[in-house]
């Protein structure tokens, strides 16, 4: 007789939780490369930095977020487990190797761009991808974070510090307290918000 399949188990597959582990750790795996590449790179920290300290986060944010949808949403939403449970340690675990990896493989540039500036980025479109996944369902949470981040990238004036410490978070060199701030309010945020709340139930498979 075959063994009956765990609980957890049976989450992963129905999250599809293999895949976006898969594709967490190709991921990473290429930023190790592309840090070790840019880094020599002339003006790093102007231009060659962007793709690790903004774009890979949000990557790595959605494909978090984005592993929360379920097909079989009604099902679960009628199973008597602690899903809130599931969903907070689900995030959390994915947050933390994420947030981990891509900060030792930041390399430290000029004007104070390195670890802390992915581990922030990680933890603030975290937050916004969760936020996505509660108003838009699961599969379009990267939406708020890309149009976010990009939008940033952008309109972020070149000084740090002051007002845009706030507004312009990501785009932040080192140890800015207000830019901590404000991506640890978005993370717990989004974090609590759909951890309570669940990914919003969309149509379609």
């Amino acid at each position: 007789m075959n063994p009956r399949p765990s609980l957890f188990y049976l989450y992963a597959r129905s999250r599809g939780l293999p895949g976006a582990a898969t594709a967490l750790a190709v991921l990473l795996t290429a930023n190790t490369w592309i840090a070790g590449w840019v880094i020599h790179r002339p003006l790093f920290e102007r231009t060659s930095g962007v793709p690790l300290f903004v774009l890979l986060p949000i990557l790595t944010a959605a494909i978090t977020v984005s592993s929360l949808h379920s097909p079989s949403a009604e099902l679960d939403h009628c199973a008597p487990l602690p899903w809130w449970r599931w969903r907070a340690t689900h995030i959390l675990t994915a947050t933390i190797v994420s947030a981990c990896s891509l900060g030792l493989a930041a390399p430290n540039a000029a004007h104070g761009f390195g670890a802390q500036t992915a581990i922030r980025g990680v933890l603030g479109f975290t937050g916004l991808a969760c936020a996505g996944a509660v108003l838009l369902g699961a599969r379009l949470s990267w939406a708020p974070p890309m149009v976010y981040g990009l939008g940033v990238l952008l309109a972020a004036p070149r000084t740090p510090g002051g007002a845009a410490a706030v507004w312009a978070w990501s785009m932040q060199p080192g140890a800015q307290p207000a830019a901590w701030a404000t991506a640890a309010v978005l993370f717990a945020g989004g974090v609590v918000l759909v951890t309570v709340r669940g990914p919003a139930r969309t149509r379609g498979r």
